[in-house]
């Protein structure tokens, strides 16, 4: 599995393109900046490592300016998944703004953070699975404290911004869904069913995309990224990364992307594609 990784994957995913996004995306002087999991391949402590390092030097933004969940990459084994390796890596991104009860929630998640008019909740959906499953869950636990957290008025007031690495609505077909997508959607659906407006954001299908999920109190954006990392001759594959734009209201306002030039090696503003 790993010479597959290295035979197939390293010559579309590139150290030197992770950096220049990072830098562009300083540049843009964000507000906060959400990474929505498959920060690594094998989930090995040298690679969080160098993610930790990628973030503090290139980034450049304190650990509270930035939200990070994992992907099903990053608890690739049971033993990884076990010692909450991935945890143990980005504690200091994973600081919750509300304490929850005991009993209610464990492992860290779900992590809230609340930013003037949002509330930003991220969850973990990556599992161990067997070769060639990539399917996420999120659990009766998490589904129970995420319950217990739109609940309370600081983030009831607030507009929601979930964070899950698979989405939260699959665009393929049921045998993809099972093999890859989130197996507990509907359940997580009927969660946020109450939320008048929001953002899902996800990464895992490694395409820029947004779908519009209704709800019972209006409807949330869910809204794919594609891999940082990734040179795709698809314009919706290649490497780029998401601005969201929310103002004091809460309102969502532009959503856009900055998507790689690969002859110049610069990122330029280009529409995030709906799909119907």
């Amino acid at each position: 599995l790993y010479a597959n990784i290295l035979l197939r994957r390293a010559h579309q995913h590139r150290l030197e393109v992770v950096r220049a996004l990072a830098r562009d995306l300083s540049d843009q002087k964000v507000d906060h900046v959400a990474v929505t999991g498959d920060v690594s391949n094998l989930a090995l402590e040298t690679e969080f490592e160098a993610v930790r390092e990628l973030l503090e030097d290139d980034l450049r933004l304190p650990p509270e300016d930035v939200s990070i969940v994992p992907g099903n990459h990053d608890r690739y084994t049971r033993g990884s998944h076990k010692a909450r390796r991935f945890e143990g890596a980005f504690l200091p991104y994973m600081r919750s703004d509300i304490a929850m009860p005991q009993g209610v929630a464990r492992d860290h998640y779900p992590v809230v953070k609340l930013r003037g008019p949002v509330a930003i909740v991220g969850l973990a959906t990556g599992v161990p699975r067997l070769p060639f499953v990539a399917a996420g869950e999120v659990g009766t636990v998490q589904l129970r404290a995420l319950e217990w957290v739109l609940r309370q008025p600081e983030v009831a007031s607030r507009t929601l911004v979930l964070l899950t690495h698979h989405p939260i609505a699959e665009p393929a077909g049921a045998l993809h869904a099972w093999l890859e997508g989130l197996r507990d959607a509907d359940d997580l659906r009927r969660v946020i069913d109450r939320c008048p407006r929001g953002l899902a954001l996800h990464g895992h299908l490694h395409r820029r995309m947004l779908r519009i999920v209704r709800t019972g109190a209006g409807e949330i954006w869910s809204i794919g990224a594609t891999s940082a990392s990734l040179v795709h001759s698809a314009g919706t594959r290649m490497a780029a990364y998401n601005v969201y734009e929310i103002n004091d209201a809460g309102e969502i306002g532009r959503v856009t992307s900055r998507v790689l030039d690969t002859r110049s090696r610069t990122f330029s503003e280009a529409p995030v594609p709906v799909l119907r």
